[in-house]
This record gives structure tokens, C-alpha cells and sequence, in this order.
């Protein structure tokens, strides 16, 4: 099932940021959204994942069809790395976590305690978890924030073995992760027109 945006509008504290937005995103492909600070990205992608209602329109292919990454690595930092990924694996009613471990370069820190790995080791374990949601759908908020070069190819390494799956990811982000597969989305043209309520229309 593909993800499907029809007509939708999303607003940021109550105010509409992006409207008109219609796409699809199918098995297999990746979709890149582009557009300055404070365009709204983050504020879409948080309600294609279901964290915030949408303004207008809908969204067809989500709900737990969805694994969400954002800003936070959502780690327990008493618990090591196997211990985290493991609890997360379990949410998802999965077990192995062998290839998350491998993926993410995270075999050699396994028994370390997420709470004293370095920030780029810390992303890479949080990105390590959308490898034991089996989820299709991968949404990820600026995902490689804090990774080197090298940690960056191995995440789009990952993308790409998620795609080959069958998966599908939706992303925001400024750094080319040389997914050259990847379709990329200006949202700048669907920026919301100012709205004039009738309670505003009274002092006009």
C-alpha cells in the first residue's frame, strides 16, 4: 500500500504553514523534502506520522504502517546498546537485532552504556531502532544530524536496504545522503496563505 497525501494542511501552533499538499509515496522509494528553516517540514512530518491532526485533507497508508525518527534518539542511557535495541525490537514483537547492530556499525559498542557514547555513536544507535520496527514506512526528521561522513553512508546504506525490502522512506534533510534513487519535494510552493477568520473580518 502506497503512503498517500491528498490536499492536505498542517498547521504549526495553530497557525497554517503548508496547504495543498498532494503526493504519494510508493513501496520502494524514497521521497527527500526540501525547503528553508521554519517551512514546515518538521510540522508535516509529524502529522503524516499521526503525532498532530491535520488542518485539512488526509493521509491514506500511515497509522502503524509508520516508524517516526526525529531530533531525539530516544535512548535509555542506563541501558547498553543491546539492551536498547533489544527494548525496542520487543515493542515491535521482534527479536533479532543482528542487523541493526552490523548496519550501524554498533557491534564493537554493543555492551557500552548508551549513556556514555559520543553524540554521532548515540544517532546511529537511534537510527539503529527503525531497523528492528519492521515497519514500512520510515519518516525521519533531519536524521543524520551529529554523523560523520562515514556514519552518513552508512545510513544511507540502510535506506537502501530498506527500499530493496520493500520499504519506503520519507525525509527531511539539507545533506545529500547520495541517494541517488531519492525524489526530492520543494514544499516551498504550497506555503499557506494567511487566513482571515470571520471574527477578524469584523474590524476589516
Amino acid at each position: 500500500m502506497d503512503l498517500q497525501v491528498f490536499d492536505l494542511a498542517v498547521a504549526r501552533g495553530g497557525v497554517p504553514v503548508l496547504e495543498g499538499l498532494n503526493f504519494s509515496l510508493a513501496e520502494g522509494r524514497a521521497l527527500v523534502l526540501r525547503g528553508p528553516n521554519g517551512s514546515g517540514k518538521t510540522t508535516l512530518l509529524r502529522t503524516i506520522a499521526g503525532l498532530q491532526p491535520a488542518l485539512e485533507g488526509r493521509v491514506e497508508g500511515a497509522g502503524e504502517r509508520i516508524a517516526y525518527a526525529a531530533h531525539a534518539d530516544g535512548l535509555k542511557t542506563a541501558l547498553s546498546v543491546t539492551e536498547n535495541l533489544s527494548f525496542w525490537a520487543q515493542v515491535f514483537g521482534k527479536e533479532d537485532i543482528s542487523a541493526a547492530l552490523q548496519g550501524f556499525d554498533l557491534v564493537d559498542l554493543a555492551h557500552r552504556p548508551a549513556g556514555s557514547l559520543s553524540a554521532g555513536q548515540k544517532r546511529r544507535l537511534g537510527l539503529a531502532r527503525l531497523m528492528v520496527t519492521g515497519r514500512p514506512v520510515w519518516v525521519l526528521d533531519e536524521p543524520t544530524v551529529s554523523l560523520d561522513a562515514a556514519s552518513v553512508a552508512l545510513f544511507a546504506e540502510a535506506v537502501r536496504g530498506h527500499l530493496a525490502a520493500g520499504g519506503a522512506a520519507l525525509m527531511a534533510t539539507h545533506i545529500d545522503l547520495g541517494l541517488d534513487e531519492a525524489e526530492l519535494f520543494d514544499v516551498g510552493p504550497y506555503k499557506a496563505k494567511p487566513r482571515v477568520s470571520a471574527q477578524d473580518e469584523a474590524f476589516l
